[in-house]
């Protein structure tokens, strides 16, 4: 078949596609070699044609109202094996060769996290009610919450919606997140020295929160320092 053949065949397909009612239509990101679902997103007409002529994947951005090359500022792209089109014409299926991970957060995949199934055992996840009254919690229970300002952060700094503080400290720059961080410690010392446990507790949270902003700005994943603070645990003791 030759290129004007290939080209009219696809002006066809592209003509017949149903876009919904904003202009869009859902893509569904697959790794073409481990078949693992990496991402959702949505592409406009000229993001498809973008994905199609470049060979990497090309999103529409709701909130900031514009196109997205994926990995174009991490450098986490998505070199495109095939795009399939379901049944009705409205999803598509795009697989990919992933360079890095597809979420924002570092994972792999954007669907790292798990619902529990009914019947499974009590014992795999935590509680609901342990996580919100005063029970006991898991490790994990505990921590969740971290994990969750990581992504928020990490998304505020894809999306930078407008009037967003985090989005101020990243529009600022590294500067101004470090210059918050060194005021944060500060006042976390102040409140330490000052026996003030209820102002502790709120210096030490906004020194976290100014914390895992500075990390998402290097690029350094949360688990990274996780992993090294375990390493510290498991080493021998010279005592």
């Amino acid at each position: 078949m030759n290129e004007n053949n290939t080209t009219s065949g696809q002006q066809e397909i592209l003509e017949g596609i149903r876009w919904n009612d904003a202009g869009l239509l859902p893509a569904i990101v697959q790794d073409d070699t481990t078949l693992e679902v990496l991402m959702f997103a949505y592409m406009n007409p000229e993001s498809l044609k973008l994905s199609l002529e470049s060979g990497q994947t090309w999103f529409w951005s709701r909130s900031r109202g514009e196109l997205w090359h994926k990995g174009g500022t991490s450098g986490n792209t998505q070199a495109i094996t095939s795009i399939h089109y379901d049944c009705d014409s409205d999803t598509l299926l795009v697989k990919v060769k992933p360079e890095g991970p597809a979420c924002h957060t570092g994972e792999v995949s954007c669907f790292y996290r798990e619902l529990p199934l009914a019947g499974k055992a009590a014992a795999d996840t935590p509680q609901a009610d342990e996580l919100h009254n005063g029970g006991s919690q898991t490790a994990e229970g505990r921590f969740a919450v971290l994990a969750e300002l990581e992504r928020v952060i990490a998304e505020r700094e894809a999306e930078r919606p407008e009037g967003a503080y985090t989005t101020y400290l990243f529009d600022k720059g590294v500067d101004k997140i470090l210059k918050k961080v060194g005021e944060e410690t500060a006042e976390t010392i102040i409140a330490a020295k000052n026996k003030d446990n209820a102002e502790l507790r709120l210096e030490v949270s906004d020194l976290i929160y100014h914390l895992l902003v500075l990390l998402q700005e290097r690029k350094l994943p949360l688990d990274e320092i996780m992993a090294e603070l375990s390493a510290r645990h498991e080493r021998p003791r010279r005592d």
